[in-house]
């Protein structure tokens, strides 16, 4: 069984939710000033995790807020990925790899073995298809996965990604064309491919047109909540309420801010519940 087919199961019994530990020190209610701030993140990562692990369908660790506190924050980040990795559920690295050859190999390694081995990463497709194939060995032989940046949600996306090509199609067409192709000899037991897209949540205009494209494709959707996706947009990127899963991090970080005299790990559990069942409410209405 591969990883997105266990992202696919988890879907199904969980829910879509993807709580992303993207977690900033300032996140915390409280620190104990006799512990690093590495420790800190890991003991507010660790009670979150244990509140909303029956409610979410995976996490997704953000490397970059653990990279900006050096080597505390990497051990952070090694024991973040081993406390999720626990639970079952699959964890996603968010890692946005892009690099080539040798390079990559050595991320590929780095990501999916040894400290900071994760079920799932992120890539970026820019310099071609030699910048995702050292992962794919990974993805035959031992069932990892990989998202792949296609349509994002940042305001950006129009830079480059809605390019039109020659033959009429966007530059983000292209990707999730060229993916979905090669993910062929990826594919898994539930019907999708070890190869996943980053799709985005706030650009819903072709959103009919990319789940009906990418029928065999999960997607990861960033964009819910803080970014302005709501329920009613990200509904029409999953089938059937799975095949893709939906990410927040401050929304269910910070939502002990929202809910006053609520411990924060509660807050969390609670909001993962609503986002839940807002998205389930707007899948029902399809």
């Amino acid at each position: 069984m591969t990883n997105m087919d266990k992202l696919y199961e988890s879907v199904a019994a969980n829910g879509p939710v993807c709580v992303g530990l993207d977690t900033e020190i300032s996140y915390l209610p409280t620190t104990d000033t006799a512990k690093t701030a590495g420790e800190n993140v890991v003991e507010f990562n660790r009670a979150l995790i244990a509140a909303t692990k029956g409610v979410a369908g995976c996490y997704k660790v953000q490397i970059a807020y653990y990279e900006s506190l050096g080597m505390d924050g990497m051990r952070a980040y090694a024991e973040t990925l081993k406390m999720a990795r626990a639970t079952g559920l699959p964890v996603i690295a968010d890692i946005k790899r892009g690099d080539i050859a040798k390079t990559a190999e050595m991320y590929a390694k780095a990501h999916f073995t040894g400290d900071f081995e994760a079920d799932i990463v992120t890539l970026a497709p820019y310099m071609g298809l030699d910048s995702i194939s050292p992962y794919l060995p990974y993805c035959k032989d031992q069932g990892k996965g990989v998202f792949v940046l296609c349509r994002t949600s940042n305001p950006g996306a129009k830079d480059f990604e809605y390019q039109t090509l020659a033959d009429g199609r966007h530059v983000y067409d292209l990707v999730g064309d060229s993916l979905t192709e090669l993910g062929k000899e990826y594919m898994g037991e539930h019907g999708y491919s070890s190869i996943g897209l980053v799709i985005g949540g706030t650009h819903t205009e072709e959103a009919t047109a990319i789940r009906a494209a990418y029928k065999n494709t999960f997607f990861l959707i960033p964009g819910y909540g803080a970014q302005g996706g709501k329920a009613a947009d990200i509904a029409q990127y999953l089938s059937q309420g799975n095949g893709g899963v939906v990410n927040s991090s401050r929304g269910i970080l910070l939502a002990y801010k929202k809910q006053p005299g609520v411990a924060f790990d509660e807050a969390a559990y609670n909001e993962c519940v609503r986002m839940r069942e807002d998205i389930q409410g707007e899948c029902n209405k399809l």
